[in-house]
């Protein structure tokens, strides 16, 4: 028998729910609106929150300093880049632990997600050399090579979840009616797990347009993507606070569109295989 929800419950919940998404959200409404203050302003104390003088200096000098679109392209590269490869790896991997496991698929995956645990800085000056070896330092290809491996662990546990949820006997169908493992693949189990697809592909596109420590360390100027742009504006002579608010505005602006629109899917992926 369902359980009656009355409307003040409803109505608590909801406050509830809108509270603390603004809280949640209030640091970025600042930012925002500290990006169109002057430097002068964005130090007043107490802070003013909508009555100032608005302008658009600060983006200005953002656009005329630095090159905006090419940090742009050099994060749609990175991120684009090592999701695709990433998922390309993953989804193989994640179908021979869900359907073909042995007796050490929870170890892998356990060793998998404890690379996650150690801290990156830890990896940092032997990472370093090789990239200095090889030539690619500064280099597109080195940082999505690294992104990819980086992420590659959380992007194959949440494929074998969402995998792990799909009926056995379907595949098995597909085999008998002589599919071999690459179509089984392609035409049998992705289309079945495009919610968990979706959502584990943005959610790695995410991760890889703000991961900062890599890129900080291991590019300059040619492969410097967004984050890179971001902390270009922290300098020996202090915080620009208005334009720094300004470049990291211009900064998430693109996954703010992307995450807007693709919100309904991401939380279907998300919540793939919940509710049986």
């Amino acid at each position: 028998m369902a359980r009656h929800v009355t409307r003040s419950r409803i109505l608590v919940n909801t406050v509830a729910a809108w509270g603390v998404g603004f809280v949640i959200f209030f640091p970025i409404l600042w930012m925002i609106l500290a990006s169109f203050k002057t430097e002068l302003e964005a130090f007043t104390i107490p802070p003013s929150f909508l009555f100032f003088d608005w302008t658009l200096e600060n983006y200005e000098t953002v656009q005329s300093r630095s090159d905006y679109l090419h940090h742009a392209m050099n994060s749609v590269i990175l991120a684009g880049g090592s999701t695709l490869i990433a998922m390309l790896i993953a989804i193989p991997a994640a179908w021979s632990m869900a359907f073909a496991p042995t007796k050490r698929t929870k170890d892998i995956l356990l060793w998998m997600l404890s690379t996650k645990m150690l801290p990156p800085v830890g990896v940092l000056v032997p990472i370093y050399l090789i990239f200095r070896d090889f030539g690619l330092l500064d280099s597109r290809a080195g940082l999505v090579f690294i992104l990819c491996l980086g992420n590659l662990p959380i992007v194959i546990w949440m494929l074998f979840t969402y995998f792990k949820e799909i009926p056995k006997d379907i595949l098995e169908a597909a085999r008998m009616d002589g599919a071999t493992i690459g179509k089984e693949i392609v035409y049998v189990l992705t289309p079945m797990a495009v919610p968990g697809i979706a959502s584990t592909l943005l959610l790695n596109v995410i991760l890889a347009w703000n991961e900062a420590f890599w890129t900080l360390n291991l590019t300059t100027s040619e492969a410097a993507p967004l984050t890179v742009f971001i902390a270009s504006y922290s300098s020996p002579e202090g915080l620009f606070w208005a334009k720094l608010s300004a470049a990291s505005v211009l900064a998430i602006a693109p996954i703010l569109v992307i995450g807007w629109f693709s919100q309904k899917q991401l939380v279907r992926g998300l919540t793939f295989g919940a509710v049986k």
